[in-house]
């Protein structure tokens, strides 16, 4: 697996926040988070995870899907993803397996190029998601489904927190371990052991770039 050095992990997620704050997206984006081993202050990080929260688009221009139909092959421009921003990036238009845009994909392939990155894109904020998914895992006892709850919100609703970049640098902010995390929010101690367990297992065996897209 490819680390990164945390200097360069950080401009990195620098580098997102300014391309969200100044640029148009596929979807519109409410939040941008990192979690795990960025959050944690390990250095190296072994793995850059970036958590969206983003907005369903619904409708945006589907007068011109047609278009996109015959110029790219893809649906649902100006239905799932901004018509106006495919005019203008489409070279980081992609689709799902059956041919529609997938906004996810579309907002990797913007923000990250190929960079070993894994990105997590849902309509629900970070927490929300943690728990739902925390519940989800348990139910099923899948536990490589359990997104890391350590996480830090950089960005939210146009404004970024200038003090959390600056703890984040200096590697200020201080979380529990990943099973006493998972106890806080309702797991027993030995699932939460070995649920954290496997979710470092599932971590340790990914390669190259990630994407994640969830509805709640």
């Amino acid at each position: 697996m490819e680390s990164w050095d945390r200097k360069r992990a950080i401009d990195r997620v620098e580098a997102v926040l300014e391309t969200v704050e100044t640029e148009p997206l596929a979807v519109p984006v409410r939040e941008v988070w990192v979690y795990g081993d960025v959050a944690l202050g390990l250095d190296p990080v072994e793995r850059l995870d970036i958590y969206l929260t983003k907005d369903i688009l619904l409708h945006d221009d589907a007068d011109r899907e047609a278009e996109f139909v015959e110029e790219y092959g893809i649906q649902s421009v100006g239905k799932t993803v901004r018509a106006e921003w495919a005019d203008q990036y489409p070279e980081h238009l992609r689709a799902t397996a059956g041919g529609h845009a997938a906004p996810e994909k579309c907002l990797a392939a913007h923000l990250l190029g190929d960079e070993p990155v894994h990105l997590e894109v849902c309509n629900a904020s970070f927490e929300d998601n943690v728990r739902q998914r925390l519940k989800g895992a348990l139910a099923q006892d899948n536990y490589e489904q359990i997104l890391d709850p350590r996480g830090v919100c950089l960005w939210k609703e146009g404004t970024r927190s200038e003090d959390a970049i600056e703890k984040l640098r200096a590697g200020e902010l201080i979380f529990p371990t990943l099973p006493e995390a998972l106890e806080m929010l309702g797991a027993d101690a030995d699932t939460a052991k070995e649920a954290a367990e496997a979710l470092a297992a599932a971590r340790e065996s990914q390669e190259g770039q990630s994407v994640r897209g969830d509805v709640l």
